[in-house]
């Protein structure tokens, strides 16, 4: 890929400790778990949120992986347009280096898909971030949290922990969805889609 200036992955949640464990949560979790592989500390940032500087993935020859801007808004997920347009101008990144990872209800549990572009599927961040940037031509990293059972309403099943079975499978979930981030940035997205993609 061409360097066109440096990546912004964004993770999606909302703040604080009561919301930590949700569904809706999982995209700052993987924002945590690529933190923990760069061996680096996400630190508030004027934007209203936590980032870090880091080099994601590992390129051809082993070199490292392209330079990245890695961030969770410090604000309630219908909110995070905001801190990741002010991230946008403070880093100068193009809305086609933004990468935003976040929960989604239309994928079965556990499957992990890219795209760029596309509508938000009512998922209130993606439409604040689509509304301060201007467009929708960025990343996503969708990661699939499944349908609500019966009759519960969408909302309380994103607002609500992982299932304790569910809790088991989490940290294989998080190292896949942030293998996807790798190779979005390191290959780019139709050799990152061949590769995630792929039937297991």
């Amino acid at each position: 890929m061409s360097d066109s200036g440096p990546w912004l992955v964004v993770g999606l949640g909302n703040p604080g400790p009561t919301y930590a464990g949700n569904r809706h949560n999982v995209g700052a979790m993987v924002i945590d778990e690529l933190a923990r592989r760069t061996s680096s500390s996400l630190r508030t940032h004027k934007a209203r949120a936590v980032a870090a500087q880091v080099r994601l993935g590992t390129g051809p020859g082993g070199v490292p992986g392209p330079s990245a801007v890695i961030a969770v808004p410090n604000c309630f997920m219908n909110e995070s347009g905001g801190p990741v347009s002010a991230l946008v101008r403070f880093f100068s990144v193009i809305p086609e280096r933004v990468v935003v990872v976040h929960d989604e209800l239309d994928l079965d549990e556990g499957t992990i898909r890219l795209k760029r572009g596309g509508g938000e599927g009512g998922h209130n961040g993606l439409r604040s971030i689509s509304n301060s940037l201007g467009t929708k031509d960025y990343h996503r990293v969708r990661v699939g949290i499944g349908r609500p059972p019966g009759r519960m309403d969408a909302a309380d099943y994103v607002l609500r922990d992982f299932a304790p079975t569910q809790r088991k499978e989490l940290p294989f979930l998080l190292d896949e969805a942030a293998d996807a981030v790798e190779s979005l940035v390191t290959l780019g997205l139709l050799d990152a889609q061949q590769k995630v993609h792929a039937p297991r």
